[in-house]
């Protein structure tokens, strides 16, 4: 069976509503999907078994934190949409994430760029602001010349637009996940450019703090990030998860379904569902 448990529509940073996303899923011969939108659960409001096609969803959310300053997101996965907890997490998000645009426009507007909020928000639509609205309102404006260089010199890590400080901590963003009957999972953790003794760091500190999986497998990696990752999972007792983080189909090296498994000796996170 394929898996793939961290992708995201346009009800977050995506491109794709969620029907357009399972099509794809569907196309892909996905088997579980889960629809991990930052901070929101509105994907799975335009969803049905019609929809679905025998297509299984697993409900998931991907919550933003920081651990020692460093942005860290974490997956909740197999939630209960309607759980008081979940819900508390995704409203207190939504605020965080609405004074956060708020910082990333007056800081673009220090860089030179006015009205960065409201050109955000014809790019966000209906979904909350996050990064990549800013990105291609700034490329449409001519600020910069393309997606990739809007977040290298404003919007990515250590940049003015890098505005995480908002964020509940890592303690509570897991409760949120857990008291909802999900399971927390470090999403991602090679894109957080750790040294191994720092990732191993940050895993202890998670799994302190309740967390009890991590992704082995991310978008694409290289063999020797999947074979760390896997032994580090297999070391400290970490059940693994893999997803494509999938945003948009012009992205070929995150495409949904792209892995066909995990490794044989991890053990699969859906196993606990």
């Amino acid at each position: 069976m394929i898996y793939d448990l961290h992708c995201h529509t346009n009800c977050s940073d995506g491109e794709l509503s969620a029907a357009a996303l399972i099509d794809i899923a569907i196309e892909k011969k996905v088997d579980v999907l889960s629809i991990t939108d930052h901070d929101t659960l509105l994907a799975y409001k335009n969803i049905n078994n019609d929809l679905l096609r025998g297509l299984e969803i697993i409900p998931g959310v991907e919550f933003s934190t920081q651990w020692q300053k460093i942005g860290v997101h974490i997956v909740g996965l197999n939630v209960q949409l309607q759980s008081g907890a979940i819900e508390e997490g995704v409203f207190f998000q939504k605020n965080a994430r609405q004074e956060r645009a708020e910082k990333i426009a007056e800081r673009l507007q220090k860089a030179g760029l006015p009205d960065a909020l409201c050109g955000a928000k014809k790019f966000a639509g209906n979904a909350e602001v996050a990064r990549p609205h800013f990105a291609r309102y700034m490329v449409e404006a001519g600020f910069s010349k393309n997606i990739e260089h809007a977040f290298k010199k404003h919007l990515g890590a250590g940049r003015p637009g890098d505005v995480k400080q908002l964020w509940a901590s890592m303690d509570k963003v897991i409760d949120w996940i857990k008291q909802s009957g999900g399971t927390a999972v470090i999403a991602h953790p090679h894109k957080y450019k750790l040294t191994r003794t720092k990732l191993l760091l940050l895993l202890e500190d998670f799994k302190q703090a309740g967390g009890e999986a991590m992704e082995v497998l991310s978008g694409a990696q290289s063999k020797d990030m999947t074979e760390m990752l896997r032994d580090i999972s297999v070391q400290k007792n970490f059940l693994a998860s893999l997803g494509s983080d999938f945003h948009s189909p012009a992205t070929p090296w995150c495409k949904l379904g792209m892995h066909p498994g995990l490794p044989l000796v991890c053990k699969p996170v859906w196993s606990v569902f």
